[in-house]
Parts: structure tokens; sequence; C-alpha cells
């Protein structure tokens, strides 16, 4: 049996502090009988990263990017359950990608954070995913990124 929390080691990475939340939501619900629905999470960054794909950022920086801001979903998902190895499987995962109108490659961009839930938890175990381009989020960040987890209890 594999430890969620070594993994995270063995990468070099560690959770962040869950999110504050930016309005009037839940940043978690349980709904079902063992799903976890997580809202969603920009990145965590020492310095504000504001603008949009195809203008300020090129695709390739979009990895770190949604790297960061799936982290925020597994910290918002360990406040709720109280420890990531109760995770069954990620079940579908949204990345929105602030894009300019001629930028393509959000599937790209979105790649960093299935990326990181598949070394955390397994090719067999890589969610259904969705990679939408959108002008604007919110306080200008790049990505944001919500995801819906199944549980053993």
């Amino acid at each position: 049996m594999f430890d969620v929390y070594e993994k995270l080691k063995e990468l070099g990475l560690q959770l962040p502090k869950v999110p504050a939340k930016g309005g009037v939501y839940r940043p978690s619900v349980r709904f079902g009988e063992n799903l976890v629905y997580i809202s969603g999470c920009g990145m965590s960054c020492d310095k504000p990263v504001n603008g949009v794909f195809g203008r300020e950022f090129k695709k390739e920086e979009g990895i770190e990017f949604t790297k960061s801001a799936m982290l925020n979903v597994l910290a918002v998902l360990e406040a709720e359950i109280g420890d990531l190895n109760k995770v069954k499987q990620p079940v579908k995962i949204l990345t929105f990608v602030a894009s300019d109108n001629k930028f393509y490659d959000q599937p790209y961009v979105a790649n960093g954070g299935s990326q990181l839930l598949v070394d955390l938890f397994g090719e067999d175990l890589a969610p259904s995913r969705s990679a939408i381009g959108v002008n604007v989020l919110p306080g200008n960040i790049p990505v944001e990124i919500e995801g819906i987890f199944e549980i053993k209890e």
C-alpha cells in the first residue's frame, strides 16, 4: 500500500495551507455516500501571478501553475477528510485557463494538475478531465482547478 504523503515527499512537494475563501461558498462539500467536491482553487505563490496565456504566459509555464493549484485542491480535500490516504480515486477535475483568444493549448496547461494526481495515485486512477479556456479568472489569476474525489471510509 502506498502512502500519499511519502509520495509527495519523494516528489519534493508539500501541501500548502488551505487557501482563504474568496466569497460566499463552501470550499468542500461531501455528497452521495463517498464523494467530495472541491471548489475552484488557484495556485499558491510567494508573489501574485496575474495574466493570461498567449500574452503574459507561455503554455510551458502552465504546468507548474496547475500543479500548484492542484496542491491547493488537495489541501482543501485533506482539511475535509483528514487524510489523503482515504482517497479511493480522483474522479473528475475541471481546469479553467485564462487565455487570449488565440491560445488553444488549455489541455497542455491542465496536464500539470492531472500529472500530479497520476504521480500520487497511479496511472490507473487518472481522473476524467476538462480544460476550459476563459478570458479572465478571479483576481486575474491564470488558472483555477476544481475536483471531485471518491473517498474510502
